[in-house]
């Protein structure tokens, strides 16, 4: 190509995009596509303002070190990914954070660093960080969005707008309805309360319609009702969850960046040769149990059976949850979890194909030795598991939660007791039109969050919160709960529960990321 029908090229297109380009910008982009065939001028200058969006500008002048880390973000994801990024597990203490921004309405990274007790500031912004990735996901769907001008106007009745808790309070004397996008709290005893960062104010939920989901206390909420006057409550006359959004909703409108963690710049969903790999490798397998009772030998003769009949095809990856002990004795200590690694270490000794060609992943459970009850959590100490780590070669102590990226795939593992105390703190009960774990997917993926509960009932570490986060929402979603077996698809998110171990006949669950596919299996009596 001519290098004036480029330079003016490169210049119109930049322009179309709110860019402009320095001089010695101009210079260097025009020498590296000089060669570039015609036709594939308007794509490589696509891939690089697409880059360009995932960085943090400071301005709309692009200089010249800011294009070139544009560039070689697009030299990166043009390479073969290595095997490092087929398979990465992330310990969500070292996950990024990303904060709404309100003027850009953009997600940018957040790179303060964080101890792991945070300040009395990061407690006030846990609230405040959800209420923002809520709000700004429930303005965007089409029941919040207001016409574009010039369109036709949409029926009034599929529209809706939202109002802060302050426009309500402000609004008082009309009789018209509202619905409001809060956390439903209790400021006082036996009151419920709806809160935003803009106030609060007393709700009154006699006679109100609940739809589908678990609302406890602490859950984000649409509140339709009308502010009484005279009584200074607002009066409820139903109850919903914020939409949910599918990833591909996600990625379209923030772009490509990888919020999810790992060595990749961007999101793994969008790098074809892994979901090549991914497709070319359909009999890899997750093998995942929860509730290893590793002092029961019962649970050991099965896990020596399930190890013998995976002997000679090995599967991919082994997902084990604790608990790692049953509980059932007072003698629970550090010495007792490491004997029961030294008895799977030793059972796995008779399986060398399994030890050397398997990945194995250890997450803790709440009854595990630890630090204390508060999320995430960190690894188990490599005291425990120095047993197995002289076994195994592809042993991965993990955090809990923890993230897995596996190919094209995002997979978030997460242990806790969770059904039942969003049971216990619910506000009502959720109707039977449909099973219980339904209401509980659809209510995390709405919170956008792994634990939707007051922080005295699930403690977090404050500065850490964003490591719960489930947004933009992954491709699977494995809930390790002492609540039976389960699984959902909702919002293009696989959702299962491999129910407990010992509990369940000895029942778990098969993952196989090629087809998508989960399989139930059990070990019988031999």
């Amino acid at each position: 190509m001519a290098p004036d029908i480029l330079r003016s090229k490169i210049v119109k297109t930049f322009k179309l995009h709110g860019l402009t380009l320095r001089s010695e910008s101009s210079t260097y982009l025009q020498s590296l596509l000089r060669e570039t065939e015609h036709t594939e001028v308007d794509d490589a200058l696509s891939r690089i303002i697409d880059a360009l969006g995932n960085l943090n500008l400071p301005s709309a002048v692009i200089d010249k070190a800011t294009l070139e880390s544009a560039v070689n973000e697009c030299n990166d994801d043009a390479q073969p990914e290595n095997s490092d990024k087929v398979f990465n597990v992330i310990n969500v203490f070292h996950a990024p954070k990303f904060k709404y921004n309100s003027e850009k309405k953009k997600l940018l990274l957040d790179d303060t660093t964080r101890t792991l007790f945070g300040t009395a500031s990061d407690k006030t912004r846990v609230s405040k960080d959800r209420y923002l990735m809520v709000m700004q996901r429930t303005i965007r769907h089409k029941l919040f969005t207001p016409p574009v001008l010039g369109m036709p106007v949409r029926n009034s009745s599929n529209s809706f707008t939202l109002q802060t808790v302050e426009q309500v309070l402000g609004n008082q004397g009309s009789a018209s309805k509202a619905i409001v996008l809060a956390m439903i709290v209790q400021i006082k005893e036996g009151r419920y309360s709806l809160e935003d960062p803009t106030g609060h104010m007393e709700c009154s939920l006699v006679g109100t319609k609940f739809h589908h989901g678990m609302f406890t206390e602490f859950t984000f909420i649409l509140a339709e009702g009308i502010y009484n006057d005279t009584s200074g409550v607002f009066e409820v006359s139903g109850i919903g969850l914020p939409p949910s959004e599918p990833p591909s909703v996600t990625r379209n409108y923030f772009g490509n960046t990888n919020f999810f963690g790992g060595p990749s710049s961007t999101c793994v969903g969008g790098i074809q040769l892994l979901k090549d790999v991914e497709r070319q490798n359909p009999d890899n397998m997750f093998v995942v149990l929860s509730d290893i009772w590793l002092d029961q030998q019962l649970v050991l003769d099965k896990l020596r059976t399930m190890f013998r009949g995976y002997s000679r095809c090995p599967p991919f990856a082994f997902v084990f949850f604790g608990n790692f002990s049953s509980g059932q004795s007072h003698d629970s200590s550090l010495q007792k979890v490491r004997e029961g690694f030294v008895s799977l270490a030793e059972i796995l000794s008779s399986f060398p194909q399994i030890c050397t060609d398997s990945h194995f992943l250890i997450i803790p459970g709440p009854g595990d030795p630890g630090i204390g009850p508060a999320l995430p959590r960190p690894p188990l100490a490599p005291y425990l598991v120095e047993p197995l780590a002289q076994k195994l070669s592809k042993l991965h102590v993990c955090s809990n939660p923890a993230r897995v990226q596996y190919c094209s795939q995002e997979i978030v593992l997460f242990r806790e007791n969770l059904i039942n105390k969003m049971c216990r703190h619910s506000i009502r009960f959720p109707d039977r039109s449909e099973e219980l774990h339904v209401h509980f997917a659809k209510t995390l993926l709405s919170q956008g969050h792994l634990t939707p509960l007051p922080l005295h009932v699930v403690p977090v570490y404050w500065s850490h919160d964003h490591a719960l986060r489930l947004y933009p929402i992954p491709d699977v979603l494995i809930l390790a709960d002492k609540y039976d077996a389960f699984s959902v698809s909702t919002n293009d998110c696989l959702v299962f529960n491999p129910g407990s171990f010992p509990k369940s006949n000895f029942s778990f669950k098969v993952y196989l990321p090629g087809p998508k596919k989960l399989e139930n299996c059990e070990i019988g009596d031999s």
